[in-house]
Order: structure tokens, then C-alpha cells, then sequence
């Protein structure tokens, strides 16, 4: 199927053109054949291969925007300027882009996109989720978009594999379900990571940390140790761990591992692996952990794991304990207490029987700091602690809260107030920063900033 054959399908019985030309206001179903006749026209007159050549050229765009609008206007139906135009886009779209959806992808303020079938849209603005006019002609017309999406990046989605998570060209992130999973029709979930992530200072400015928390973790980054970002469903662990990578020397080698890739990684020296789904007989899956154990044979100096899911846990603890110090990870928890049990359930979760009480062991030993983040109730994100992970005590890893953010209650509009404070605490790695030659300031240990 190529990109134009969408236009081809319809309703059962299509318009005539004096239906169309009668109508005064153009109802969904009359713009969809409208633009059925103008793609009809439209390989009449140009070549697919043309189209091909033409999709990065920004001047043949422009030239096939005009030819789509003249067809527009020999359809000799009553249009206004502006609706021929916005019509002769909407077409470019289905050519080039994801149809419907392309509006939302181009505006900068959408940050999830979730399609609950063909004709019902949200999106996430701010923190807040809102409905859209976006529609698809049909659970079709929607299914033709996802093949585009996991087509591009090597997926398939069918009734054998109802499921794929999958990603954009610009690394926003994809996931889909189909019947028969999904009971009412095709389910997509776009999470956007724009073409310039956010940064260091970007944080501070929404204030999701104080300049004294990122010189922290500026300096642990430095000084190698290892970093395990906490935190829940949206509540921006890969947003920190962009960030954190980018105070990682240009002259270290960095593999990053990931289950669909969307990180973005600033240094050149970056080796990207990204997992393999099963074919259609069910075989040639490569899984996280299969590609942490290459990894290490890759002669990384950090490696950087998108998120643990599961056996993969204990491999990448073990990497950590045998000479690559500085890892970064990323783990769905609540809080730094159960991102620790999470390891060490998803650490069990391996072929290896080890005891519990070696695994908590491994923890301890591998793991130096655990960042949370959190989604607050006005859709602000915000690094609730830095928590230093200091041993084990009896069969219990212990650690220490370094910074804290403690919430207070609502201002006007909702809006989340709390203040950020430190414990006070000298951290233990304090003689590692010191012996790597990083100079920390530990009167910045006294802070209290409330937002």
C-alpha cells in the first residue's frame, strides 16, 4: 500500500458531485471525497516517484501544494479561499506526514497525543488533558497511519501481534494496540520528545530542581558514580536522563540500550542498541538483557540503559560492580525506597537463583544515588529527592535523603506550592568527588528554596 491509497477507500456509496457542489457547508464525509477526487486527479498528473523525490525538497512542496489547490478548484465546489488551502494541506499530510495528526505533532505546547479510536483525540497540554476536533475518516484510515509509523522503524503490528511500541522521526514515543486487544477500535499513544530536548537550565526554569540540586548531580555525573532516575508514567525520568547525559565527557564511550529508542544522546562517541521484537513465527526477539551482556563487550566507558523492565536488572547491577562506574538507568517507582524493591524483584526475575540477601547486596554495592520525579496534581514535574544509597544494615539497603521537595498545598489556580530543602546530610561519595578532583561546595547541602 503506498501513501496514496488511503484516499481510495469510502463510504459504500460515494457522492456525486452535485451533492457535493449543493452542499453549502461541507460536512466530514463530503471533505473525505473531495479529497478522494483531488488524490484521483492528483496521480493522474504526477508520478509517485516524483512524490518520493520530492518529500524533503521544500521548494517541490511548496509546488505540489499549488497543483493540489488548482485541483481543488477544478472540483467547482463552493470553497472559500482559506478552506481550499486548508483542504490542499490536509492532503499534503496523508502524502507526506500522519494525516489528521500532523497539526498536533507541529505545535509545541501538545505533549502526549492519545487517539481512543478513529474519531475521539486527546491531548495533553501543561500538564492537562483536553479533547480535540481531530477525527479519522475511519478505524481504516487510522490503521493506515499506524502502518506508516511502525513500518518506518521496522515493526509490525497485525492480529498476531496486536501490540508494538515504536517510535517517531523526531524520537517521540509510540505505543499501540489493535483489535482484538483493544475492544473499540485501534489505541495510540504518543508521547513527544521534541527536536530540541529540554535542558539543564531549561529544568530550573520551570523548576523542577534548585541550582543547588543540579550541581549535585552535575558533580555525581562527573565523578562517575551510578544513577538510577525513579520516578512514574509520564512524570519525565527520560527528560532527566538527557539531561544527566550531557554532563558526560565527549571523550568517554557511551552504549545505550533501550526497548524503542528515544533518547538523545548530545555526545558523538554514542553507540545506540535497541531491542528487536519476535517475527511472525515468534522467533529472533533480542531482549534488553541480551544486549547489556553485549555491552560489555563492546568496550563501553558508560553505559546508559533506558529503563529497566526485568531480568536485565541483575546484569546491568553486575556491570556496574565491574568497572563501569557511571551508569545511568531509569526505573518506574513510587519512591527511592521502592525503586530498591523493584531491583530487587526485577533482579530475581532472572534465570540465576541468587538469595536475597547477595542481590540487596549487589544493590548496595552498584547503585550510588536514586533521583525521584514526580508528576505533581497542576501537571508540574518535580525532583521530590536525591537519596544517597549508603549500604545495608541487617537485610535492609539503607540510605539517606540529600534533597528533599516537600509539598505544602495549592495556590491560585491550582497551582502546586512546596518548598525544596536539604537534609543537611554529607553525603558519602563527598570523598569521591574530592579524590576525582570535582570541587562541591557543602554549604549548598543548607539549602531551602520554597517554589
Amino acid at each position: 500500500m503506498n501513501d496514496m491509497s488511503m484516499f481510495m477507500t469510502g463510504p459504500a456509496r460515494p457522492f456525486t458531485v452535485s451533492e457535493i457542489r449543493n452542499s453549502l457547508t461541507l460536512g466530514p464525509e463530503a471533505k473525505h471525497q473531495l479529497k478522494t477526487a483531488v488524490h484521483h486527479e492528483l496521480i493522474k498528473r504526477v508520478d509517485l516517484e516524483q512524490l518520493s523525490s520530492i518529500q524533503n525538497d521544500a521548494s517541490g512542496r511548496q509546488k505540489l501544494l499549488v497543483t493540489i489547490s488548482m485541483l481543488m478548484g477544478e472540483q467547482n465546489v463552493p470553497l472559500s479561499a482559506t478552506d481550499r488551502d486548508l483542504l490542499a494541506k490536509e492532503v499534503m499530510d496523508e502524502v507526506f506526514g500522519l494525516g489528521p495528526l500532523e497539526p498536533l505533532l507541529h505545535d509545541p505546547t501538545v505533549s502526549d497525543i492519545l487517539v481512543n479510536t478513529h474519531n475521539m483525540v486527546f491531548v495533553e497540554r501543561r500538564g492537562v488533558i483536553e479533547e480535540t476536533n481531530i477525527v479519522f475518516r475511519d478505524n481504516a484510515h487510522l490503521m493506515h497511519i499506524i502502518d506508516k509509523i511502525v513500518s518506518a522503524v521496522g515493526r509490525r503490528i497485525d492480529e498476531s501481534s496486536p501490540m508494538v511500541d515504536a517510535r517517531l522521526l523526531d524520537g517521540s514515543r509510540v505505543n499501540i494496540v489493535i483489535p482484538p486487544l483493544a475492544v473499540d477500535g485501534p489505541l495510540m499513544s504518543i508521547r513527544r520528545f521534541g527536536s530540541s530536548p529540554l535542558c539543564a537550565e531549561d529544568l530550573l526554569r520551570h523548576r523542577a530542581l534548585t541550582p543547588s540540586m543540579l550541581e549535585l548531580l552535575k558533580c555525581a555525573v562527573r565523578a562517575r558514580l551510578n544513577i538510577v532516575v525513579s520516578g512514574g508514567t509520564g512524570a519525565g525520568k527520560t527528560t532527566l536522563l538527557n539531561v544527566l547525559s550531557g554532563f558526560i565527557s565527549n571523550a568517554e564511550r557511551i552504549v545505550t540500550i533501550e526497548d524503542s529508542a528515544e533518547l538523545q544522546i548530545k555526545q558523538k562517541h554514542v553507540c545506540r542498541l535497541e531491542c528487536r521484537p519476535p517475527n511472525v513465527e515468534g522467533k529472533g526477539a533480542i531482549r534488553q538483557r541480551e544486549l547489556v551482556i553485549n555491552a560489555l563487550r563492546m568496550r563501553p566507558d558508560r553505559i546508559i540503559l533506558g529503563e529497566i523492565r526485568g531480568e536485565e536488572a541483575l546484569d546491568m547491577l553486575q556491570a556496574m560492580n565491574t568497572g563501569h562506574d557511571g551508569s545511568i538507568t531509569t526505573v518506574h517507582a513510587n519512591n527511592p525506597r521502592d525503586a530498591i524493591s523493584r531491583l530487587e524483584t526485577m533482579s530475581m526475575m532472572g534465570s540465576v537463583a541468587l538469595p536475597e540477601k547477595a542481590i540487596r547486596a549487589q544493590i548496595a554495592s552498584a547503585v550510588h544515588l536514586i533521583v525521584q520525579v514526580s508528576r505533581m496534581s497542576d501537571g508540574s514535574r518535580r525532583i521530590t529527592h536525591i537519596s544517597e544509597i549508603t549500604g545495608t544494615s541487617g537485610e535492609v539497603v539503607s540510605m539517606q535523603d540529600l534533597f528533599v521537595f516537600e509539598k505544602l498545598g495549592l495556590g491560585p489556580g491550582g497551582k502546586v506550592k512546596g518548598r525544596f530543602y536539604a537534609s543537611g546530610v554529607v553525603p558519602k561519595f563527598a570523598d569521591k568527588l574530592k579524590a576525582a578532583g570535582i570541587p562541591f561546595a557543602l554549604n549548598l547541602l543548607d539549602e531551602s528554596v520554597e517554589v
